[in-house]
């Protein structure tokens, strides 16, 4: 018999709204924006206290991670056609012949693709992963869910090899 342990927190605080657009099969969309819901999936071996990892740990590092994106214009800095540009007063951003213009302040520059919900996931489960192990988290596997409106749900999982 093989068993394994994971603990899940979807809280209502975890929870942010943001601005952003994506491209897809030649089309841009228009800016929009949702209020996302995250979710986070740990797993790894049961410790001396017969917890795979502290519930508080989880909670309190993925509210962090969360809040920097909290109302924001989220824009990817790895696409191969939008380019953005930050002068430390406005972030421009282009694709083709649309343009876009926010204040610095106003927006989160992600090292991602696109702002998908499944890059969303990615880049805020790389960033759990890496906070929760600094803090001695033993992990096996992490999935990070980002759900942008009420049932449509991106998903990354890391597994440890």
């Amino acid at each position: 018999m093989s068993e394994s342990f994971h603990v899940r927190i979807a809280k209502a605080e975890h929870v942010f709204s943001a601005a952003h657009f994506i491209t897809f099969d030649r089309i841009c969309e228009r800016l929009h924006g949702h209020n996302y819901h995250v979710a986070a999936e740990v797993r790894g071996p049961l410790d001396a206290n017969q917890l795979v990892i502290d519930f508080l740990l989880v909670r309190d590092k993925l509210r962090e991670i969360v809040a920097v994106l909290d109302h924001y214009v989220l824009l990817p800095t790895k696409h191969p056609e939008i380019r953005v540009t930050d002068d430390g007063r406005e972030v421009t951003a282009t694709w083709g012949d649309r343009r876009w213009m926010f204040p610095s302040g106003d927006c989160r520059l992600l090292p991602v693709a696109n702002t998908t919900a499944e890059m969303l996931a990615r880049h805020i489960g790389m960033q759990l992963q890496l906070a929760l192990e600094q803090a001695g988290g033993r992990l096996e596997g992490l999935q990070l869910e980002v759900d942008e409106c009420d049932g449509q749900v991106g998903v990354w999982r890391w597994v440890c090899d």
